[in-house]
């Protein structure tokens, strides 16, 4: 097996230097990190983690557990955690649990397998009592709708507000009929689809509108494809449908094809607002209205809960945290209506 004297000696600087590359304490020159990675690399040279770890008690790097890598959010989210760590010295490692139960103990276990010094959990699986029976033997920082114990520090969005200003958007310009794609009925007060139909209905009780649940479109997936052909079908369904409040930008960015599927257009026949204010909101035709979570805002709190937990006094009480929102208005919604008044039946 390669050793790091090996690797320094290939590379033509000190073990030290070495050392400082590999574990990112102490900042070195792009020339010579590059000299040290190519030798690592032609050496084959691997870093004992279990051994290092025990010598220092921590190794650097920190888990962030997702759902899903290739879901354009979850992409963002990842980007952001990494340019937060990497800015204190720290690495990311994600771990991906295709939103199972199963999938997410899976890597809480690898996170202490491999001895990381925390971990980002953005839970979608796992039920409060599930979370309760986990151990504290890395420092955790949870995102997600779920409700989770109170021992745990928990970060989640604004989606039943979200979603109220996203409605009430709607009925401010003179939508009547607007469809939540990616809603749910009936299935108690936590998870994205649920919290976000909340904010869906309180915006029809403000407005003095009857909820009217047959506007409950429930999605097997949340993507482009499946907001797509669902908006199209209901719709050819049912014209009078007049706005489309979608729970992702994934889904919404399909609605607006959906539309034209359909023969009508955005804005002028339906409108359409969609959630995350993804990038690709803005490169669409119509640009893309959307709620904004502040994703920057999630991402700067998760980072500070998980380094004072990580740090040698961590806090005695966890912190939950909702993010706020606000509207980014785009070419899919239309201008206000000058004069008009809240929608009454």
């Amino acid at each position: 097996m390669t050793t790091m004297t090996e690797v320094a000696e290939a590379a033509g600087v000190s073990v030290m230097t070495v050392s400082n590359v590999l574990s990112g304490r102490r900042r070195v020159s792009p020339e010579t990190s590059e000299k040290v990675m190519r030798a690592v690399t032609d050496l084959h040279y691997q870093v004992n983690l279990t051994a290092r770890n025990l010598r220092s008690g921590r190794s650097g790097s920190v888990a962030l557990i997702v759902p899903q890598f290739d879901h354009a959010y979850f992409g963002a989210l990842g980007a952001r955690v990494a340019r937060a760590m990497e800015a204190l010295g720290r690495q990311v490692v994600i771990e991906q649990t295709s939103a199972s139960a199963a999938g997410e103990l899976s890597a809480l276990a690898l996170a202490r397998l491999h001895m990381y010094d925390g971990a980002i959990f953005s839970v979608v699986g796992l039920r409060e009592s599930e979370l309760d029976r986990i151990r504290d033997s890395i420092p955790i920082v949870l995102l997600g709708e779920r409700e989770v114990p109170a021992r745990f520090d928990h970060v989640m969005m604004g989606n039943v507000e979200g979603a109220r200003l996203a409605v009430a958007h709607m009925f401010e310009r003179g939508s009547r009929r607007v469809l939540i794609a990616g809603g749910r009925r009936g299935l108690g007060s936590t998870g994205m689809s649920c919290l976000r139909t909340q904010g869906w209905t309180g915006a029809h009780q403000q407005a003095g509108l009857t909820v009217d649940e047959r506007l409950i479109l429930e999605l097997p997936r949340l993507d482009v494809g499946e907001g797509r052909a669902a908006i199209a079908a209901a719709l050819a369904a049912d014209p009078s449908i007049d706005g489309v409040f979608a729970v992702t930008d994934d889904v919404a960015v399909g609605a607006l094809a959906g539309v034209r599927d359909a023969g009508r257009s955005v804005p002028a026949d339906v409108q359409v607002v969609g959630f995350d204010n993804l990038e690709i909101g803005a490169h669409v035709y119509p640009e893309l209205t959307s709620i904004d979570p502040s994703s920057d805002w999630i991402v700067d709190n998760a980072v500070r809960l998980l380094q004072a937990r990580m740090g040698q006094d961590p806090p005695a009480d966890a912190e939950h945290l909702v993010s706020p929102v606000r509207l980014v208005e785009r070419g899919s919604t239309r201008p206000v209506r000058r004069g008009a008044g809240p929608a009454r039946n």
